[in-house]
């Protein structure tokens, strides 16, 4: 595969956007990394993310977005909120509003000072939460607005969108990167890297798209011998 130019990926240290990062490094010559602070629950998922960049090689950015803590309390900015699914249709209390609205605005904004054309986000409309910015119309629309407000050329790239958390590890175990992202990532909301707490909605998450992905993964495995 010949690999095309430069690359940004919004990076958060997690299974999702480390799988977004080997994915990257497989298609571009270039590709830098950008974290935002916005005095998130645990600062240990700046740290994990500063980690994994360091030992890949990449590039890391980390920019402050503390305004988003201030305007949008939730359970990823507040300890005194708890971590709660969403029920009766409402959304849950990790919501964050205007999340990926800015964090993508603000991707695009250092991807114009890097000359990066491309930025790589590991949103989902498969198994999430309900989260309207991680939608594929929400993205389609803010790269159209990128590009009207810059006047440039950015293409979004959402390789995980029509991937559940299955078929993220399968993606992972492909770029030769399942250890990697089991062993080293962050998704935990509790803070707990690697497999995490296990009792939160992430860890839930996570462990079932691993346990279905191992199960099928030893099924071919076997028939492989057969």
């Amino acid at each position: 595969m010949k690999k095309k130019e430069k690359a940004i990926v919004v990076f958060s240290g997690g299974q999702d956007s480390t799988t977004c990062l080997f994915w990257a490094m497989k298609r571009f010559a270039e590709v830098e990394a950008v974290t935002f602070d916005y005095n998130q629950r645990h600062r240990s998922e700046i740290e994990c993310a500063k980690k994994i960049t360091r030992e890949l090689g990449i590039k890391h950015h980390v920019l402050d977005m503390n305004l988003l803590h201030q305007l949008a309390p939730n359970a990823l900015t507040r300890d005194e909120i708890e971590v709660e699914g969403g029920e009766n249709g409402e959304l849950p209390s990790t919501f964050v509003p205007g999340r990926n609205l800015l964090f993508m605005s603000f991707a695009g904004v250092l991807a114009h000072q890097i000359q990066a054309k491309s930025l790589v986000t590991g949103v989902s409309e498969t198994d999430f939460s309900g989260y309207p910015d991680c939608t594929d119309i929400f993205m389609k629309s803010l790269n159209v607005t990128l590009n009207l407000s810059m006047e440039k050329d950015f293409v979004i790239h959402t390789p995980l969108m029509w991937l559940n958390k299955e078929e993220t590890w399968e993606l992972a175990d492909q770029l030769d990167a399942f250890e990697f992202i089991r062993e080293k990532t962050l998704t935990c909301y509790n803070g707990v890297i690697a497999d995490g707490c296990g009792k939160c909605p992430a860890c839930i998450l996570r462990k079932k798209g691993l346990d279905d992905y191992l199960i099928n993964r030893k099924e071919v495995d076997n028939n492989v011998w057969l």
